[in-house]
């Protein structure tokens, strides 16, 4: 048994090249070891503020992550055939622009001995390969090293959004809670941050346009987000390559909008009986029949297409209730003046006014599915369609030639499996069960495409954090490492070049490894599994017949 464990551990020693998350496309490695000399230094061709910053960053990150791998604790320090002193790293462009078209990719060769070279063609593709490099740093005895070199590296993602949802509408983050979100998610190499920053329950974010918003719907003065708190945070995504979109639901989800302007909603906080009117309390919907209404989420539109840089913008579009329309006094009398009119109609113009708006600031429209698929509307061709209901909707938004991404309940919201949170339900959530690391990464958003057009379609991944029972207690380990499952089957994609599709079981000892770095960064992830486990590589499968 000792020679067994003696063996398992200079396995993972000499095979820590290859410890990296994501997993990179191409990874070769050779059989020594490298020490990493305290006076490290890194250095770059472009004085880029992206690159700049991320010097900055990475360097403090080196100097002080000190990272063992759990299987190798009772490793032996290794005797190190060379020493490495520096990384330089060429970038071929000090552009700064950051969108869906980006090139993230990059190549970085580790030799025995001397300088690390890391090549890219943007700034970006430098920042993922930044942390790819501090990713292979581990550390025995007290000493830092990078075992199975010579290593080469070529990378690039498979899908060009990858995303995390995070709702500060139900409940509160502060612009603390959001900054660490989007330092994990650069460790993760996630690069779109979603924020659904309003909703029924909560208007946080400033308007100028419409001061009372926030004034009358925030939870309180110290839950909210001015116009610097926004400009703040996405200057903070952009310095780790993280794309900000912002969404703004309409016309669904918008009881908010009735506490300060009232005659712009219909069904207005329906109670008892909110579930005949909404997908939860409490109800309130745009009143597509006023023409005040779609003027009002055309401002909305302008004023926040300017604070928001990205070329995407999210209008929702999601769980709208024809119940609540049809029984509105004014949505009544406007169809009974107008005969060829229905409720059907009314929205599809509603959706065709608001995607209008976007087009006009040269913006592209985000929607949810449902915009697609339940509704008379025909959305622009270059619309991008989240899919969320049934994983079925992939392939059937692509066969529509819309873009699509992917975003299944069943396999990708973090809030599910927590129970009902309803005052007088002792149930399940209406998403049971809980979404395990493993489902979320077995999830193959590919599925049941086989055209090689359609594929092309599908842009993107994104794991979604609905804030009904979370947090900022709970953020951290709702979050992670659940979303470092996505992140890789989103870059790396969920085969190896060789056609082999990876499974859980082949991939935990690295994400294991990923957790413990995320945790020593301070990322509250949540353990996976026993540090028995985690020390003892196969020791907890699962026994197949």
């Amino acid at each position: 048994m000792r020679i067994v464990a003696a063996l398992v551990g200079l396995v993972a020693c000499t095979e820590a090249a290859a410890s990296v998350w994501p997993i990179p496309a191409l990874l070769t490695n050779g059989n020594s070891t490298t020490s990493i000399q305290n006076t490290l230094v890194l250095s770059s061709n472009t004085t880029a503020a992206v690159m700049k910053d991320a010097l900055s960053r990475y360097t403090a990150i080196i100097a002080k992550e000190a990272l063992t791998p759990p299987a190798d604790y009772k490793l032996a320090r290794p005797s190190a055939a060379g020493k490495l002193g520096s990384l330089a790293i060429k970038v071929g462009s000090s552009d700064e622009t950051l969108s869906l078209e980006t090139d993230e990719s990059y190549t970085l060769d580790v030799p025995v001995s001397g300088e690390a070279v890391l090549s890219a063609k943007t700034v970006y593709g430098a920042l993922r390969g930044l942390e790819t490099f501090s990713q292979l740093i581990v550390s025995y005895g007290g000493s830092r090293f990078i075992t199975g070199t010579p290593v080469h590296i070529e990378d690039q993602p498979v899908l060009a959004h990858r995303g995390v949802m995070l709702d500060t509408a139900r409940n509160y983050y502060p612009v603390a809670d959001i900054k660490r979100t989007l330092d994990a998610m650069s460790y993760n190499k996630l690069n779109v941050f979603h924020w659904h920053i309003v909703d029924a329950q909560s208007w946080p974010v400033e308007s100028r346009s419409y001061p009372g918003l926030q004034l009358n719907s925030s939870y309180a003065a110290d839950m909210r987000y001015s116009y610097s708190d926004v400009q703040g945070v996405i200057s903070y995504a952009q310095a780790r390559g993280i794309r900000v979109i912002p969404e703004f639901d309409m016309p669904g989800h918008m009881y908010v909008v009735g506490e300060t302007y009232p005659e712009l909603v219909s069904c207005l906080n329906k109670q008892p009986g909110w579930d005949q009117y909404a997908a939860e309390p409490p109800s309130g919907q745009l009143n597509i029949a006023k023409p005040a209404a779609a003027e009002f989420a055309m401002g909305l539109i302008g004023e926040y297409a300017k604070l928001f840089t990205d070329k995407v913008f999210h209008i929702g579009g999601d769980e709208v209730n024809r119940k609540c329309w049809e029984e509105d006094p004014d949505v009544k009398a406007y169809l009974a003046g107008n005969s060829s009119a229905t409720v059907e109609t009314l929205l599809a113009d509603f959706y065709a006014k608001v995607h209008g708006a976007v087009e006009g600031k040269e913006r592209v429209g985000m929607s949810w599915e449902e915009t697609l698929f339940h509704s008379e509307y025909t959305p622009p061709k270059d619309t991008i369609i989240q899919t969320w209901i049934d994983e079925q909707s992939i392939p059937k938004t692509v066969a529509k030639g819309y873009r699509s991404v992917a975003s299944p309940a069943a396999s990708y919201y973090l809030d599910c499996g927590h129970g009902s949170w309803l005052t007088n339900h002792d149930g399940g959530s209406w998403c049971d069960p809980f979404k395990t690391w493993m489902h979320i990464y077995n999830f193959d958003p590919w599925a049941n495409v086989t055209d090689s057009a359609q594929r092309k379609l599908i842009i993107g991944a994104e794991v979604a954090l609905w804030s009904e029972q979370s947090d900022t207690v709970t953020l951290d380990k709702y979050m992670w490492p659940r979303a470092a499952a996505m992140a890789e089957t989103a870059w790396s994609g969920k085969t190896d070049a060789s056609g082999h599709v990876r499974t859980t079981g082949e991939v935990a000892q690295r994400l294991h490894n990923q957790r413990f770095r995320m945790v020593g960064r301070g990322i509250g992830a949540e353990p996976l599994q026993p540090l028995w486990c985690a020390r003892n590589p196969g020791g907890c499968f699962l026994p197949t017949s």
